[in-house]
């Protein structure tokens, strides 16, 4: 692990803005947007784990003001180096204690996306979080979160580990722990015949245990869905979009 960018150093930022990928494709980059710009408003969003600005920089481009806190600077570096990144304002540090640098009051949407939520790798640092956010939002603001729901039930009998892509040259699995919650996702990759190995750890939370921290920060959930279209969430739902409101 890279000391100053956590588990997110220049290999992975190098990397990270995969077009391939399905959390690049248009629609979904559209259909985020369109819900974080109709919760923002006339105010100003604030996005914790801003990273390399996939949603942050188009959201500004709608005409809102944008800032983010992150911890990798290789990521930010990816940011500001796209058109209008450098506009947005970025407060390098852990998302669930440090406050953003800047002084013109408080945002009326806050938002982490992408499973960011379980980078925090402990229940005292998503509490911390949620509290974090709720110093930051204007009375009536929201926090909106998109996460995966824990997977627990890929899981057969006696077994820890789900593979979820394998290739002649590349396999990724993630590992769970269930007594603590713990887990992480594994990448073994050969290239030019030498293998490398990566593992990120990661924390994963229920939508009742996120309910319950929010309000234990003085939110309550307002909406949630299975994703940004605002499909119904049921039993079935692989993931949530959740919207948590701080009351006025």
């Amino acid at each position: 692990m890279n000391d100053e960018d956590g588990y997110f150093g220049e290999p992975v930022a190098a990397k990270y803005d995969d077009p391939a990928s399905d959390m690049f494709a248009t629609a979904t980059v559209e259909s985020t947007v369109d819900l974080l710009a109709g919760l923002a408003g006339e105010g100003r969003a604030l996005e914790l784990g801003i990273g390399t600005g996939r949603i942050a920089v188009p959201l500004a481009r709608r005409g809102v003001e944008v800032h983010g806190i992150d911890m990798s600077r290789a990521m930010v570096a990816r940011l500001r180096a796209k058109p209008g990144g450098d506009a947005i304002g970025v407060t390098i540090g852990d998302f669930s204690a440090a406050r953003a640098a800047t002084t013109d009051g408080e945002f009326s949407l806050a938002y982490l996306v992408y499973n960011t939520i379980m980078n925090l790798t402990s229940q005292e640092a998503q509490v911390a979080c949620f509290r974090n956010v709720a110093a930051h939002l204007a009375p009536g603001g929201t926090f909106v979160i998109e996460v995966g729901v824990p997977k627990l039930r890929n899981l057969p009998p006696g077994r820890n580990v789900v593979p979820f892509h394998t290739s002649p040259t590349r396999w990724a699995f993630d590992i769970y722990d269930c007594a603590t919650q713990n887990t992480s996702s594994n990448y073994v990759e050969v290239v030019d015949g030498r293998g490398s190995y990566r593992s990120i750890p990661f924390r994963y939370v229920w939508p009742s245990e996120l309910d319950l921290m929010a309000q234990l920060a003085g939110m309550r959930l307002r909406e949630r869905w299975e994703g940004w279209a605002r499909e119904p969430f049921t039993g079935e739902s692989t993931k949530h979009v959740s919207v948590w409101e701080k009351p006025v």
